[in-house]
């Protein structure tokens, strides 16, 4: 029966949604009761509801790490060259992604292929019968795009890590086996279908503040359609698209403060294009905060925290001196309420997801997790204009940008003293993969980078806790249920 419960499809034909007590202007996260299908989308708040069950897919599981707020880290962090799992890490599966042994059986690549498609079925079910329901037009329409814009970004997450995933637009029709089976999609219609998505998403309001806080907007589509591109090697299409974000009426740009991207108090400011949202000690495990602090942090107890820096040589000290991203994303030391005195660390602890005002009491904190930033489109805009033509005055502006906010510096006011100048090509690529592995630790960039560069092998053998990486850790396996099951194939190497 396990593997009945893991297995994707089997979770969509019990026809439950979880019912949010919540408005269009307000995404709340916790879940007041479950409702059958028969009985649901017959108002205008039943269709409110189901759009918030899909983004609760994002950041609640009940019975385990939410996808955002840990789970999903085991495999874009600790599965390539940025983390290894710590003392406090005791979970065997969890210690064989770091050391890149695991196997179709590892149960975080299980758990995280039954999370993303939990959400996809929820949007599923959203988009097939939000249509029905007794509401304006105009809601019905943005609502369906949200869940549209969810389904997009799951799917963009499922085709990196797996390669050829089942597609999934509907919900089954019957519990006989054969309709519950799907194979595996090729790659470039499961792209096709996430390009749809967000066509269609980015019909949804603008961008930043209002209403749209914690919700996908229009600005957000586009954003995540950079990635899409990007990762697509579509360069001109990637810039195209980056533009329309970087010079739209969106309302995004760069905190002057690095810190305050990851400070509870400042969350969904104008840099945050779209976040997984967190509350303090939300209800449904897996806050991001809290998972990452790990549980050697309470107490400062010598004991390593679960999650640690793979090696300080290659991210700790690579950072220039003035550069406010090493210390926001690292810490070596941290002031301890209960002894009054600060608390060294043996080497850098992971910093982002601290919360310093709770480490005396523990708990979940509220800091969001960030799925795009405008740093992300800003180097995104970079790296595919100087694929497509070379660097130009307006990839070193958008590259230039990042840095001079990672030095302190004006945003807009160029700068001698940090601004890039007169690269080659090759030397400018160089300079945006950089850029990236300083500006996004923790972020759930790095493998997916590493993999699209062909950079994954080569960079994650400079750490000797890593020596077992491999040709085939460019994807994660098929998890064996699935193959058991539906009769999937599995990816090469497993």
């Amino acid at each position: 029966m396990k593997q009945f419960i893991y297995n994707y499809r089997y979770l969509s034909i019990l026809l439950l949604v979880l019912l949010f007590e919540t408005s269009c202007n307000k995404l709340d996260v916790q879940p007041s009761s479950f409702v059958t299908k028969d009985n649901f989308f017959k108002t205008q708040a039943d269709a409110i509801a189901s759009v918030n069950a899909v983004y609760a897919s994002l950041n609640i599981d009940p019975t385990d790490q939410s996808l955002f707020g840990r789970n999903l880290y085991f495999l874009t962090d600790m599965g390539s060259d940025y983390a290894v799992a710590g003392a406090s890490a005791i979970n065997p599966n969890v210690r064989a992604i770091s050391g890149l042994t695991h196997d179709a059986n590892t149960d975080r690549i299980q758990i995280a292929w039954r999370q993303i498609y939990n959400g996809i079925n929820r949007a599923n079910i959203a988009i097939e019968n939000i249509p029905a329901v007794n509401a304006p037009d105009e809601i019905k329409t943005r609502l369906i795009n949200e869940a549209k814009f969810i389904r997009a970004l799951l799917y963009f997450h499922a085709v990196r890590l797996w390669g050829a995933v089942p597609l999934v637009l509907k919900e089954p029709a019957s519990l006989e086996i054969n309709q519950l089976k799907t194979p595996r999609t090729p790659v470039n219609q499961v792209y096709d279908q996430i390009i749809k998505d967000l066509t269609d998403a980015e019909k949804l309001p603008d961008g930043y503040g209002g209403t749209n806080v914690g919700r996908a907007t229009g600005g957000a589509a586009k954003s995540l359609l950079v990635k899409v591109y990007l990762t697509q090697k579509q360069w001109a299409k990637a810039s195209a698209k980056a533009r329309e974000v970087t010079t739209g009426n969106y309302g995004y740009t760069l905190v002057q403060n690095f810190a305050d991207l990851f400070n509870p108090k400042k969350k969904n400011g104008p840099e945050h294009i779209f976040s997984a949202q967190f509350e303090p000690n939300q209800s449904g495990n897996g806050s991001s905060g809290s998972t990452f602090m790990g549980a050697a942090f309470l107490g400062f107890r010598a004991t390593e925290p679960a999650d640690i820096v793979s090696d300080v040589a290659l991210f700790y000290d690579i950072f220039q001196p003035g550069d406010t991203r090493r210390d926001v994303s690292f810490a070596k030391k941290l002031f301890n309420p209960a002894t009054g005195k600060d608390y060294e660390f043996p080497k850098p602890i992971f910093r982002k997801y601290v919360d310093t005002t709770i480490l005396a009491t523990g708990g979940n904190v509220a800091i969001n997790f960030p799925l795009i930033r405008h740093a992300d489109i800003l180097l995104s805009l970079a790296e595919s204009i100087n694929e497509e033509s070379g660097p130009t005055d307006e990839a070193y502006e958008a590259i230039n940008k990042v840095r001079r906010r990672a030095f302190g510096k004006p945003i807009n006011t160029p700068d001698p003293t940090v601004d890039l100048a007169g690269l080659s090509a090759n030397d400018f690529r160089e300079a945006v993969y950089e850029e990236r592995k300083k500006e996004f630790i923790q972020e759930g960039q790095r493998w997916f980078d590493l993999v699209r560069w062909g950079r994954l092998v080569s960079e994650v053998k400079k750490v000797p806790a890593k020596a077992a990486v491999s040709e085939r850790n460019n994807l994660y396996p098929i998890p064996q249920s699935e193959v058991n099951i539906s009769g999937l194939t599995q990816n090469p190497g497993y």
